[in-house]
């Protein structure tokens, strides 16, 4: 019993921490924080199960997790409200071209990397952008401006 306490008590500390620590994907990671994510999975290894190398110890404890895991995305599921408190929120970060630098701010992300988002989206301008949103899972939707989509419409009529 004392491993389920243990794992349960440890897996509402990291959903917490990885709220708090923002919307990134893992590709986004730079390769100190893929590093500090590894050796944090051990050092919660060794606190979840307090030194206990058994089959059974750990078993208990990935079984824990999992069910944790699982019985949040239930919560979710079958209580709307709730899924924007645990999963967080889509945020505007780019309107008609314009960048909306708290928004910005509050995912810690720079003018940098939003626009290093765009070249791999194939958008070369802000001013292309009608709506760039973070979404939850740490990925950019970009909306292109009409103006932009009647472009590439005239482009792939035949003459």
């Amino acid at each position: 019993m004392d491993i389920v306490l243990r794992a349960s008590a440890v897996f509402v500390i990291l959903y917490l921490l990885l709220r708090l620590l923002g919307k990134r994907e893992l590709g986004q990671l730079t390769p100190f924080e893929l590093l500090v994510m590894i050796v944090m999975g051990d050092l919660i290894q060794q606190g979840v199960t307090h030194n206990d190398f058994s089959l059974t110890g750990a078993m208990l404890a990935v079984a824990t997790f999992g069910f944790l895991a699982l019985l949040l995305s239930w919560i979710t599921y079958l209580f709307p409200a709730m899924e924007r408190l645990l999963d967080g929120k889509p945020r505007v970060v780019v309107r008609d071209g314009a960048i909306i630098t708290d928004n910005l701010r509050r995912d810690r992300m720079t003018r940098a990397e939003l626009e290093s988002e765009m070249r791999l989206a194939g958008i070369a301008s802000l001013k292309d952008v009608a709506w760039a949103i973070i979404e939850p899972q740490g990925k950019i939707s970009f909306i292109k401006t009409k103006g932009d989509a009647a472009e590439q419409r005239d482009r792939s009529d035949p003459i």
